[in-house]
């Protein structure tokens, strides 16, 4: 099985040679993904009605969605060194650089997830919410918890170099 790597409109996905996308993962359309970049294992990318864009050194893990809108139009936008955990649902967002998204988290449509933020797993962003950097945010619909300790950003500052690595050895094996 390989990844399904699918143009949509004259448009086809525009990948760094040095990503890993593993076998089972669909991204259509106007995707770009940065350097050092994955993508595992039953994600799928919808750059169909918008665009998606993917920094460097970024992963998104097993079975999450990103999708974008079109009425109104919102684009997709992830940064450098971001994490999103295992089954996420990121829809017409913006995650700045550095932010952990938890497994199964939510984000619609207009929300911004600030630099460096923890959004833990499970929670809700509400359309055009603003999670804010430097803090754990949590629940359904999220709200603030408490400011990050010195444990949190020392596993986000972990999270991206980990998944860099994990993505090379599976490249070497693949």
């Amino acid at each position: 099985m390989s990844a399904h790597i699918i143009a949509f409109r004259g448009i086809t996905p525009a990948i760094d040679p040095d990503c890993f996308i593993a076998p089972g993962a669909t991204i259509i359309g106007d995707v770009t993904i940065g350097a050092g970049s994955s993508v595992w294992f039953g994600c799928v990318l919808r750059g169909d009605v918008n665009s998606i864009r993917i920094g460097r050194n970024t992963n998104i893990q097993d079975g999450t969605v990103l999708h974008v809108g079109d009425d109104p139009p919102r684009s997709v936008v992830i940064g450098d060194n971001v994490l999103i955990g295992h089954m996420a649902m990121i829809h017409g967002c913006t995650i700045e650089d550095g932010a952990f998204i938890g497994m199964q988290a939510m984000i619609l449509d207009g929300a911004v997830v600030e630099a460096g933020a923890l959004l833990a797993a499970g929670s809700l962003v509400a359309p055009g919410k603003r999670i804010t950097a430097g803090q754990l945010w949590a629940g359904r619909p999220a709200r603030p918890i408490r400011p990050l300790t010195d444990r949190d950003r020392d596993m986000q500052a972990r999270g991206a170099p980990h998944y860099v690595d994990l993505a090379r050895e599976y490249r070497a094996h693949g």
